[in-house]
């Protein structure tokens, strides 16, 4: 089991809290939060709770959003856009699954919501925009919207990377996407529609609806 008494975490989410692996700095911890996991289930239509409670924790979805088949078709290519999944492990703090940590010279790297309001829309981050929605359409590999605190800006010597860290997985309440290669197409087009809106509602104070 991992300590993680008097380990502070870098970052949480309203499902999940994150820290660095104490043994490896490599590595992302994310524990999700029970008190949450429970009161989506509670809060669930009737249909949905015909599903265990288990399928509301982030942590097992995102298990199984990294068993699509857009992952296992690129192996040689989809990490340059997505980060690791390696597996579960027991903490202190409940059970957590165990990603890549991206970082920036030891740092962990900000998100694109942390580099958009510090920065604005660069010109290199534009550049890492438009090369991840070419990777998003040549692999297929299917998002739920892709909200910027989601994405890793990992910094190269050619320039910006962005890279998911959360958030994977089909919307779908049917999954013709995760069949259907044209259904696919239709399904990442309007995600990466609705990634521009958030970007836009974002830097522009956040008026309205994104969507």
């Amino acid at each position: 089991m991992i300590n993680l008494k008097g380990v502070m975490p870098f970052a949480e989410g309203g499902n999940r809290i994150c820290y660095i692996h104490p043994d490896d700095r490599n590595i992302c911890l994310k524990i999700s939060k029970p008190e949450v996991i429970k009161k989506m289930y509670q809060n669930a239509p009737w249909y949905k709770k015909l599903r265990s409670e288990k399928s509301f924790d982030d942590n097992f979805r995102e298990e199984k959003a990294y068993q699509q088949k857009a992952i296992k078709e690129h192996q040689q290519t989809i990490w340059k856009h997505l980060a690791k999944w390696y597996e579960f492990v027991e903490t202190s703090e409940g059970l957590a699954s165990c990603s890549e940590l991206i970082t920036n010279n030891d740092k962990v790297a900000l998100n694109l919501e942390e580099y958009l309001f510090r920065k604005g829309r660069t010109l290199e981050i534009d550049e890492a925009l438009k090369e991840f929605e070419m990777f998003l359409k040549e692999t297929k590999l299917l998002t739920k919207n892709i909200i910027p605190h989601n994405l890793a800006v990992k910094e190269n010597d050619s320039g910006l990377t962005l890279k998911i860290i959360d958030g994977l997985g089909c919307m779908s309440f049917i999954p013709l996407p995760k069949i259907s290669n044209a259904f696919a197409d239709r399904y990442i087009k309007r995600r990466i529609e609705l990634m521009y809106s958030r970007i836009e509602w974002d830097l522009s104070g956040r008026k309205g609806s994104w969507k």
